[in-house]
């Protein structure tokens, strides 16, 4: 039974007007009560009265049924994205983990050229560089892969092409014996494997980019890195006790098995079940590649034009660009003038991985409110004193204070190269936030080629200082002011550290934006009717 809910009683305008009563105020359109009638006649009640529109049972059962509809719809879309964010979380943090297990092989790689194939310590600088030209044309697999769809996805795919070239590449290492013990064989297999990596790296910043700006999501980023880390910590802890146990290849072996098991992840996983765009067969055929790529261009260059890009990103790159690398002199003075243990050298960067990973746990919760200009400087600040550790190394400064080679090494040679990963942080987050929609790939890819081409003018320049210095593997007295030298050139980018932004624009306009929007469709006049709550819009 449902009760006429009105300001009147109708039995009573029915009645003989005796007094007139004062009329009430009229209220405004969207604070009006609904009036509901019982759906009878009655015969004392004028026309007037039965005129009236009335909401019976049935419009308090249709209004019942849409609101069991929409939640069961509710649930349903809760669901997908339940299943969808884990598809993501497994995809993507498998994919970062083995980016960062890729130190592994890595590891045993440089002992074995150290070792066994006796590298001049310049010389194995210059190929541990070399190998890293496939990362500068990232910008074109990042345009690729936005602009040419394979099958209806244009992120997946890529990554599955990059997995079947690095395990192809660290097969052959593992099987062949030629590619691993003639030098030229072996620069060309790892090249190889680099061309695969940095293909997958890109679609994989370019996928995390697009599902966190799609469903959003902030803290991907953060994930990745993390995931990152975590590879890096497993990969320098086992590294240095299986260099001892088993030969180089048997290593490259157990890392191609890890790619193995990375591509099958990845070639099951369906794009479209992360909820990312695609590209119907109609779509693909009107939209020819050459289209697709000159538009992919025209945006690359439009969004790196952007000064809110452009300035962070030249700071960036020169403050990589012009510090020296001396780490393949540092690695052949610890290896062969200080002897230390392989398990030494790895464990001490698990120690820098576990930094790193605590480092970016601690920003993603607290340090992310910092201004971006004082946190980048401070971390600018701490990386050129963390240079000064090869220093207090170098000169044996830690036997006047009672400290070993082995345990300084243990504690303190990874450091300035975590600080040095972790100042990217930052600007990945940054760059993520201003990354205008359909340009993820591209941009990201931009970002890692522009990294990728510092780093490598950063380690022809250490190894011109290493010479200019006389650096050599009987002679390493030039190393201390070759550090010195690091040091003062690190400072150098705080001098246009104004370049930075100083505060989180995009975030505040985002909050802004999304509250105005929520002002805009908030919902007024709650009524209740039976059992059913009827919210009435503020803008009918």
């Amino acid at each position: 039974m449902i009760y006429a809910i009105s300001s009147q009683n109708p039995l009573v305008r029915s009645m003989p007007r005796i007094h007139k009563h004062r009329k009430k105020p009229s209220l405004p359109p969207n604070l009006r009560p609904i009036t509901c009638f019982q759906n009878y006649s009655n015969p004392n009640s004028n026309s007037a009265v039965n005129n009236r529109p009335t909401f019976t049972a049935n419009t308090v059962t249709r209004h019942v049924f849409v609101k069991e509809k929409y939640e069961e719809k509710e649930r349903e879309f809760v669901g997908y994205c339940n299943s969808s964010n884990r598809q993501m979380m497994l995809l993507c943090g498998l994919g970062y983990w083995v980016q960062g297990f890729r130190c592994f092989p890595w590891l045993a790689l440089n002992f074995h050229m150290a070792g066994n194939l006796n590298l001049h310590p310049s010389t194995l600088q210059l190929v541990q560089n070399f190998a890293n030209i496939p990362m500068v044309a990232k910008p074109l697999y990042g345009i690729l892969s936005d602009a040419i769809y394979i099958k209806g996805a244009h992120r997946i795919p890529y990554v599955v092409i990059g997995g079947l070239l690095q395990v192809f590449s660290w097969s052959l290492l593992a099987l062949v014996p030629v590619a691993h013990k003639v030098l030229p064989n072996l620069i060309a297999s790892v090249l190889l494997s680099n061309f695969g990596a940095s293909i997958t790296e890109v679609a994989q910043d370019a996928l995390v980019a697009e599902y966190g700006k799609k469903h959003k999501i902030g803290g991907l980023q953060s994930y990745a890195f993390m995931a990152l880390a975590a590879g890096g910590i497993l990969g320098n802890l086992i590294g240095g006790y299986f260099l001892l146990k088993l030969p180089p290849r048997i290593i490259f072996f157990i890392f191609s098995s890890l790619l193995s098991l990375q591509l099958a992840i990845s070639f099951s996983t369906r794009e479209e079940s992360l909820g990312i765009a695609q590209l119907s067969a109609q779509n693909l055929a009107k939209r020819s590649i050459s289209e697709n790529i000159k538009n992919q261009v025209s945006d690359l260059v439009m969004a790196i034009s952007d000064k809110s890009i452009s300035k962070p990103l030249v700071w960036i790159v020169g403050s990589i660009a012009m510090v020296p690398m001396l780490s393949g002199s540092i690695f052949c003075y610890q290896t062969q003038r200080l002897y230390l243990d392989p398990t030494v050298i790895g464990c001490s960067r698990v120690i820098g991985q576990f930094a790193l990973l605590s480092g970016t746990v601690l920003y993603n919760h607290y340090w992310k409110k910092i201004p971006p200009r004082r946190l980048i400087g401070m971390v600018q600040v701490l990386y050129a004193s963390s240079l000064l550790l090869d220093l207090v190394l170098v000169n044996q400064i830690n036997l006047k204070w009672g400290i070993q080679n082995d345990v300084f090494a243990l504690c303190f040679s990874g450091l300035a190269e975590v600080v040095a990963q972790f100042k990217l942080l930052p600007f990945s987050v940054l760059f993520a936030n201003l990354c205008p929609k359909g340009c993820e790939g591209s941009l990201a890819a931009f970002l890692a080629s522009a990294l990728c081409v510092s780093s490598i003018a950063s380690a022809f320049l250490g190894v011109g200082l290493a010479s200019c210095l006389g650096i050599t593997s009987g002679d390493y007295s030039g190393l201390t002011r070759g550090i010195l030298v690091q040091f003062i050139a690190a400072l150098v980018p705080l001098r246009w550290i104004h370049s930075l932004p100083m505060t989180q624009l995009v975030e505040k306009r985002r909050r802004r934006s999304m509250s105005r929007k929520a002002r805009r469709n908030r919902r007024v006049g709650k009524v209740v009717l039976g059992y059913v709550n009827v919210y009435r819009p503020e803008r009918e």
